[in-house]
């Protein structure tokens, strides 16, 4: 993940000073999500991915609570899509293989993988990157990168309009 190591490739850099802005971002890519979209997280530990991935399944219209899946590894839900939250912190890259995560990737809902960069080798060429960095106690900065269609076209939009709170 070129996030991960170097920030300055980012095609689209978002400042939230709050949640609530956060959350703005989470519900622009939740609107334009479909299956199989694959949103790849990274950052810091207490960045906010978590955060970040409750407020996506929120716009996802995901009524159960989500919370971290660092123990299980992945969880899913039922929304609008199935969201399959991954945390991939604990898993070595063979580990990964062998959990034969091409079916989330390429099936019928959304996958969220926290700390992607560790399994960067099995992720499909085509998603969304983002990195998370903690700017203050409430603001971040979101750092990204559209590998391929439909998230290049995502990025486009967000650099010329920003994140639309209504469309």
């Amino acid at each position: 993940m070129r996030l991960a190591k170097d920030r300055a490739n980012a095609d689209y850099v978002f400042e939230a000073g709050s949640l609530e802005a956060t959350e703005m971002l989470a519900a622009y890519l939740a609107r334009r999500s479909k299956a199989g979209t694959v949103i790849a997280l990274d950052g810091d530990l207490g960045a906010g991915k978590t955060a970040f991935s409750q407020l996506f399944a929120k716009h996802l219209q995901v009524r159960d609570t989500v919370n971290s899946p660092t123990f299980t590894l992945i969880k899913e839900y039922e929304g609008r899509l199935k969201l399959y939250h991954m945390d991939v912190y604990r898993l070595s890259l063979e580990e990964a293989d062998e959990l034969g995560l091409d079916e989330y990737f390429y099936g019928d809902g959304v996958s969220l993988v926290e700390w992607a960069s560790l399994i960067e080798e099995i992720l499909p060429p085509e998603l969304l990157e983002i990195y998370i960095e903690t700017e203050s106690a409430t603001a971040r900065k979101f750092y990204l990168i559209g590998h391929g269609q439909p998230y290049e076209a995502w990025v486009h939009s967000l650099r010329e309009n920003g994140v639309m709170l209504h469309e």
